[in-house]
């Protein structure tokens, strides 16, 4: 079966030791979780897990079974491909040189990316895009000296309403 990145999306108690108990059932049925990100919902007492796995087909169902059997698990989806918004942050830490500081200010301006920071030769970028999109940003500065980089991996909402 052909192994694809799935974006699971799930509504927790908002309790110590949920997430532990999610990342016990990902490593006991042999997945990795290649992201992570959780927050509040607007309800403090609720909050959304989104993370990313590469899978097979299967995997959905076998791991929807396995959360939905934990107590603090309100709801699981697989926003693979359910119609969504999906983005991801990405920092990155750029050394800038007189000789390349045009051409990286004008790829700056035509990714989107956002100055957060900075220096005569450094600059910190931030960029919210898709995966596909921030992992070509990536790569077309890497040559120019990317020093650091941070992604948060995928976060999601419904493109409509999930009811």
């Amino acid at each position: 079966m052909a192994v694809q990145e799935h974006i699971i999306s799930l509504l927790v108690n908002n309790q110590p030791g949920v997430l532990s108990r999610i990342a016990g059932v990902f490593s006991s049925k042999g997945y990795n979780i290649r992201s992570l990100c959780v927050a509040e919902t607007t309800n403090p007492e609720i909050s959304r897990i989104t993370l990313t796995s590469r899978a097979d087909r299967d995997f959905t169902d076998k791991i929807k079974k396995q959360l939905d059997r934990l107590v603090d698990i309100i709801s699981v989806t697989d926003l693979t491909d359910i119609p969504s918004v999906k983005r991801e942050l990405m920092i990155l830490g750029l050394r800038v040189r007189e000789e390349n500081r045009q051409e990286i200010l004008r790829a700056i301006d035509l990714f989107g990316c956002r100055i957060v920071a900075m220096d005569a030769d450094y600059l910190i970028l931030e960029v919210t895009a898709n995966t596909d999109k921030t992992v070509a940003i990536l790569k077309f500065f890497e040559p120019f000296g990317v020093e650091e980089m941070n992604r948060t991996g995928a976060i999601a909402v419904f493109r409509q309403s999930p009811s």
